[in-house]
């Protein structure tokens, strides 16, 4: 049995959560969580890869078990949380790592990458966008332009929200517990977190611009990438996925029919693809 280690280091004066399972002399695997949740997305996945990997899952600040300084406190940005994620994974000791990417985990990771080519083995976007093409119709173009309003911003941090993200798109909603979304919505309802989540969603915007920043960092590195997508997402839509063989024609993509939240119903399907990806990108 895999035993998963949660731990705490502090950074810039911040105490940021961590878990951590596999060997420490492994290649590693860095987990980058999406909205509204935290590492808990992880929590199976983790044991999954950690027999022949060294899995790191941190909470971004502001999410999950790490600390949360209220928005008059600090300015969450995702320049911002980008910065302590990397200040985390020094104070650590990863020099080296394959990123796993999804939703906001794009572009936290994305930002590492870019500034740090050398440091990155591989990724894995599993509905982590970083294409024009993969914004789906609605609010999430609303995100994407900086025009979501404020009875927007509210909505995206309630519990019908919340719930949606993991069962829009999904075929069979029986094979999602419902305890994800009590977990994320209980986190969410704490004093100061939905605002906190509320500033990241404004500043989404500000990703857009860094996609070409992006392109230019696959096409000049050619870093191998894995898309494991949920296809029926409605919000990072299929496009998304596809559009990354454009900068990488080496990519290995796969679809799975399922939504945002695509581990929740396909977690042995998608480990089998990292398993078998990373056996032939980053071997032992």
């Amino acid at each position: 049995m895999v035993t998963v280690q949660h731990r705490y280091a502090t950074v810039a004066g911040h105490r940021l959560f961590y878990r951590e399972a596999g060997p420490a002399g492994a290649p590693t695997i860095v987990l980058l969580h999406g909205f509204p949740t935290s590492s808990h997305m992880y929590r199976h996945l983790i044991p999954a890869l950690a027999d022949r990997y060294h899995v790191v899952a941190p909470d971004y600040l502001g999410a999950g078990a790490s600390d949360a300084p209220s928005v008059a406190e600090f300015g969450y940005t995702f320049d911002a949380l980008a910065e302590l994620t990397l200040g985390l994974l020094d104070q650590i000791g990863l020099r080296r790592f394959a990123l796993y990417i999804q939703d906001f985990g794009a572009p936290v990771g994305l930002r590492i990458a870019a500034g740090n080519p050398e440091r990155v083995t591989a990724i894995i976007t599993q509905n982590g966008n970083a294409y024009v093409e993969g914004l789906g119709a609605g609010l999430p173009q609303k995100l994407a332009a900086g025009t979501l309003t404020a009875d927007d911003l509210r909505g995206m941090v309630t519990l019908e929200a919340t719930k949606a993200q993991y069962l829009d798109g999904v075929p069979d909603p029986s094979l999602v517990s419902p305890d994800v979304w009590i977990h994320d919505q209980a986190l969410l309802d704490r004093p100061g977190a939905a605002e906190i989540q509320m500033a990241l969603l404004a500043d989404y915007h500000h990703n857009i611009g860094l996609y070409p920043k992006f392109h230019e960092y696959f096409r000049t590195g050619q870093v191998p990438l894995l898309a494991v997508w949920g296809g029926n997402d409605e919000i990072f839509v299929a496009d998304g996925a596809r559009a990354y063989a454009r900068d990488l024609p080496d990519a290995e993509i796969h679809l799975l029919d399922s939504g945002h939240f695509a581990l929740e119903t396909h977690l042995d399907a998608i480990a089998g693809y990292v398993r078998g990806f990373l056996g032939r990108v980053m071997p032992d």
